[in-house]
């Protein structure tokens, strides 16, 4: 159907990638402890959108012109990087800033800003789009004559399985930190381990190789 070879197995492969933690996984985590279960939410959806773009990219041939440039995928390597260190700092230099207000109460604006956040850090990850270069093409017949809608088909299904499977860790992670109460004390050191945890995976972003 559509050019797409094994069908069950993608989706089944696609699972397993989700329910296995990761960087996506460990930033909304994270998005969640610090800031609740909308700011989590918020995350999860612009990691998505960050997916869609990795998708129209490697249907349109764009992924592997990027992976066979050395300096377009260091530029974007140390961006992201970069990105992830500066939240990181941010979360640790607001360690005596007011406690986050509860979720419901959250600004939309700070809504959004989280959305792209989590946008950003997907789209400029090398490992992303390396993954979407060598993971799609496995399951798009070379003889197809739909080969772009096949790529957009299981980039549309990595998308929703993602969305959902992101969103409910976002949801869990939210609803504990909401029963710990918003004690400031508390919420100082969350956002001291989240703000080294992007730290971390911000340095570890910057030593991968091609």
């Amino acid at each position: 159907m559509l050019g797409i070879s094994s069908l069950p197995l993608f989706v089944l492969t696609v699972f397993l990638l989700n329910v296995t933690p990761g960087p996506d996984t460990a930033y909304i985590v994270g998005r969640s402890v610090a800031q609740g279960r909308a700011a989590g939410v918020a995350s999860a959806l612009g990691i998505s959108a960050g997916c869609c773009v990795h998708t129209l990219a490697s249907t349109f041939g764009l992924t592997a012109l990027l992976a066979a440039s050395p300096l377009a995928f260091t530029i974007i390597k140390f961006s992201g990087a970069a990105y992830l260190i500066y939240l990181g700092v941010r979360l640790l230099s607001a360690r005596h800033a007011a406690p986050v207000e509860p979720t419901r109460t959250a600004p939309q604006r700070s809504l959004r800003a989280v959305f792209l956040q989590g946008f950003l850090t997907n789209v400029m990850n090398p490992k992303v789009i390396l993954f979407f270069l060598s993971f799609l093409p496995q399951f798009v017949r070379g003889d197809s004559p739909h080969q772009a809608l096949a790529f957009l088909t299981l980039g549309a299904i990595i998308v929703a399985m993602s969305t959902v499977w992101n969103s409910g860790v976002a949801w869990m992670a939210g609803s504990l930190t909401d029963r710990m109460g918003q004690r400031p004390a508390l919420k100082r050191w969350l956002n001291r381990v989240v703000g080294g945890a992007f730290i971390g995976l911000g340095l570890r972003l910057a030593l991968v190789r091609r």
